[in-house]
């Protein structure tokens, strides 16, 4: 059997154990001991230090972790997805209190189309999606969606933005072709047990992308976005290799020479020789996906109240009724005077 057993300069190494039986006992026990103590470090480390995931819809929370919703009415999405596309949602005009309704919500796009991955090559696009409720409103259990919704919802997991805010529900990324719309199972507030929610209008905000974004939550460039000339002057080189991208070397007026680093994915558009201003686009466009958003409202109605409300309509009707039977009398009446 082999242990591993960490030395002086901080190295493991593999000793058989069949020679720590030939050491003096106790430091043959000291050396066990920092064995088991380091492989016990590297098992709990990912336990007590996790690290964060960097993928979408966590970089939506790290870039502003307290709500998606700005105070400007944009989404955060929109900082990293700058492409405008449209977004909709579908939602019943008003719902009873304790009742589970469906929350559509569509992301449309050409499915023919496919998108630039990470490491340049072709892909299909992914979806997601954030949900932001009103108050007390949250994603319905398990056990209260019905069973014919099941089969529609799939196997997609929401998770709640923050862990104190259930009404704000974010989903992806997911597949594309599958997942055109997404079907948020919606269980509404009881104004009778929770008297923090009221009867009344709320706000519902949506915002759905397609695609990868342009811009990481650090500021850097994705491969998925236009690059350009980040000096004034005339393109001397470009070189293009097929593990790391491509490089544009600009010579400015004064002889001094930038390179422009190009990721995998972009195609270089200029050539040797061509005057290039800063700003000027140096590869082409690959992104075919974008970001939308929407809003919309929905009524938590009272049932008490919609009684209420059939009853004072039944009683509307019921007194013009007595007041057309009643002008009838009275014209019978003064006809019959009228014969005498």
């Amino acid at each position: 059997m082999i242990l591993l057993t960490l030395t002086r300069n901080r190295t493991l190494v593999m000793q058989p154990i069949d020679q720590l039986v030939k050491m003096p006992r106790l430091r043959a026990w000291k050396i066990l001991w920092v064995a088991v103590a380091t492989v016990a470090f590297f098992l709990t480390s990912d336990f007590a230090l996790p690290q964060s995931a960097a993928a979408y819809p966590f970089w939506a929370q790290e870039t502003a972790p307290l709500t998606p919703r700005e105070a400007t009415g944009r989404i955060v999405c929109a900082n990293c997805h700058l492409a405008a596309k449209s977004t909709e949602i579908e939602v019943p005009q008003s719902v009873l209190p304790d009742t589970v309704f469906k929350a559509v919500v569509k992301i449309p796009y050409d499915t023919n189309v496919q998108q630039v991955t990470a490491d340049g090559s072709k892909g299909g696009l992914n979806v997601g999606a954030v949900l932001m409720l009103p108050e007390g409103f949250k994603i319905a259990p398990e056990d209260r969606i019905p069973e014919e919704w099941k089969e529609e919802i799939g196997d997609l997991y929401f998770q709640p933005y923050r862990e104190d805010q259930e009404n704000v529900v974010i989903v992806g990324p997911l597949p594309g072709e599958e997942n055109q719309e997404i079907i948020f199972p919606v269980l509404s507030p009881n104004p009778e047990t929770d008297k923090s929610v009221h009867y009344g209008k709320f706000a519902i905000h949506v915002g759905g992308n397609r695609g990868r974004g342009q811009v990481y939550p650090a500021g850097n460039s994705s491969n998925n976005t236009v690059y350009k000339a980040s000096a004034a002057g005339t393109v001397t080189q470009v070189t293009t290799d097929a593990e790391s991208g491509s490089q544009v070397t600009i010579q400015k007026a004064d002889g001094q020479t930038v390179v422009d680093e190009i990721p995998l994915g972009p195609s270089v558009m200029v050539s040797e020789g061509q005057t290039v201003a800063v700003g000027d686009a140096l590869t082409d466009n690959p992104n075919v996906g974008g970001f939308g958003q929407h809003d919309t409202e929905i009524v938590l109605q009272s049932s008490t109240r919609v009684t209420g409300l059939i009853a004072f309509i039944a009683l509307v009707m019921l007194a013009q009724v007595m007041l057309v039977m009643k002008k009838k009398q009275i014209e019978k009446v003064q006809a019959a005077e009228m014969n005498f």
